[in-house]
């Protein structure tokens, strides 16, 4: 799960939504551990139960936000955008600025594919207009 640091209130609870399909469907979720989209898609998750992988751009496992299971401390600022992509299967955007394209375009060099939500439109990468056909693509279609 990827996206906007300094997302919209709607982008919140479509992150929010994606990261609970994605627990329902048993599914780890991924994140930068950080605010908006990351915040909103972890806390989705734990409140359904399930497990949550927050990527840091800093060295400080504190930096994680509170619905975070396992935080994990890099101390590579922005180029652990690269862990993120390579420890997800299959990437849901939600919104977005460059740090979300740079994880965008990763995800497409390795192969992995991105359903989008109100984020970059991009060959290769397929838009969707709620959480449920985004995550249902992730997990079946395009994963």
């Amino acid at each position: 799960m990827v996206g906007a640091g300094d997302a919209t209130a709607s982008q919140r609870a479509v992150a929010e939504e994606v990261g609970r399909l994605l627990a329902e469907a048993g599914a780890i979720v991924v994140t930068g551990g950080r605010s908006g989209v990351m915040e909103a898609a972890s806390r989705g998750a734990r409140e359904a139960g399930g497990t949550t992988l927050g990527i840091l751009p800093g060295p400080d496992r504190r930096e994680a936000n509170e619905w975070v299971t396992v935080a994990v401390p890099t101390g590579m600022g922005e180029a652990r955008n690269a862990l993120v992509v390579r420890a997800a299967d299959a990437l849901v955007a939600v919104g977005g600025a460059w740090g979300t394209l740079s994880e965008i375009a990763l995800a497409r060099k390795t192969g992995k594919p991105v359903a989008a939500l109100d984020s970059w439109d991009l060959d290769g990468v397929e838009q969707f207009e709620t959480a449920a056909e985004a995550v249902e693509a992730a997990l079946h279609r395009l994963g």
